[in-house]
């Protein structure tokens, strides 16, 4: 097939969590013998904000890291007819703007060939759902949601067996384990602040066990506020900024444990879907705690992580984890196991494929062949 996908940046991963998935499915479609190629705006926010924070070597790398893929950026001026000319699958992700949505919809409407998909990996269908209104599906031949529950939403919104299942996975190509780097950490937490949505969250299971336990501990990541970086500070925390999503197995093998602090609108709304730490943190290989969310699908066993229920619960486990090493060996032989045999990109390509030949063959009486207007 040639894939064709629309992200809001592929290049940058600046406040942009869903970069690590969104790469590393279409690296797994590269290597299932696809075409692929992706587009994202030049002046997207994400890649804006990362030029303006780190310059732009931050990403010079990103092209090379993902060989076969081809990436380009594109403004006004694109021509979405040369863009879309012979593609049999078209994936646009959410974060993309209405007018994305339109143009490539008004031709699917028209009569182009291909495969549409959206991709939503965010929680708007719950808590925006005016913000999700604004993009024209009408055109679009099925759904992918990032979690079960999500998918529902969209059964009950008219797409039925048209909306489909799809978590993130584990880039195992950049997220491994990586033996020779020195352990010299006892903690590590990669996430962005955000608009203080969890900051009570952040305090109870990150801050104040780490200050308790007096805990050496780095924490990298985005939109923290003056506030919020004085609490840091006075934790006994370092704040690396932001850290490029591929530098990212590099932080984890630096560090004995790592914790996750899912976002409140996933835990109240959006049961079963974790965030891409998970994944990242199982596949690096390093031990990991969690703040409370309900694995309402069941995508890790028990034994790939610890849970902690509050605070207190979640000093008294990092401190197991720092202690036990047969405890830190056992869940990290259990994660590992877990991402390898059922949550990596590669799994979530397949699977991508063979949702468009679940498609395709519905469809086959009435496809068309070609563009309308091409000529015959």
């Amino acid at each position: 097939m040639r894939c064709v996908l629309f992200y809001h940046a592929f290049s940058s991963c600046w406040n942009n969590g869903n970069a690590h998935f969104l790469r590393g499915y279409a690296r797994e479609l590269r290597a299932l013998g696809h075409d692929v190629v992706v587009f994202e705006p030049i002046d997207g926010w994400s890649r804006l904000n990362a030029i303006r924070e780190s310059g732009s070597e931050a990403l010079q790398d990103i092209g090379q890291l993902f060989p076969g893929v081809s990436i380009r950026r594109y403004d006004a001026s694109l021509d979405f007819d040369e863009a879309l000319e012979g593609a049999d699958l078209v994936v646009v992700h959410e974060w993309n703007s209405p007018d994305v949505f339109e143009q490539i919809g008004h031709r699917r409407a028209h009569g182009a060939p291909f495969t549409l998909l959206f991709h939503d990996t965010h929680h708007r269908a719950v808590t925006a759902p005016d913000e999700l209104a604004q993009f024209d599906l009408d055109a679009f031949d099925g759904v992918l949601a990032f979690g079960e529950v999500l998918r529902q939403i969209y059964v009950k919104l008219g797409w039925g067996d048209r909306a489909y299942t799809w978590h993130e996975g584990a880039d195992l190509a950049m997220y491994h384990p990586l033996p020779n780097v020195e352990c010299t950490e006892d903690l590590v937490w990669i996430g962005n602040w955000g608009d203080g949505e969890r900051s009570a969250e952040l305090s109870e299971f990150l801050i104040d066990p780490v200050a308790e336990l007096k805990l050496r501990a780095s924490l990298y990541g985005v939109r923290y506020s003056d506030a919020a970086l004085q609490t840091i500070l006075a934790a006994g925390i370092r704040h690396g900024g932001w850290l490029p999503a591929h530098w990212a197995p590099v932080a984890f093998a630096g560090a004995r444990a790592t914790i996750h602090v899912p976002r409140g609108p996933y835990v109240r709304s959006l049961p079963g879907i974790p965030t891409i730490r998970v994944f990242e943190a199982l596949a690096c290989g390093i031990p990991l705690v969690s703040a409370p969310w309900s694995d309402a699908e069941g995508l890790f066993p028990e034994g790939a992580y610890l849970r902690a229920a509050n605070g207190a619960e979640m000093k008294r486990a990092l401190r197991a984890v720092l202690d036990d090493r047969e405890l830190s060996a056992a869940l990290v032989e259990t994660g590992l196991r877990t991402i390898r045999e059922r949550h990596t990109c590669r799994h979530r390509a397949q699977q991508l494929v063979g949702i468009v030949e679940s498609i395709r063959a519905t469809d086959s009486s009435s496809r068309p062949l070609r563009y309308i207007g091409a000529s015959a």
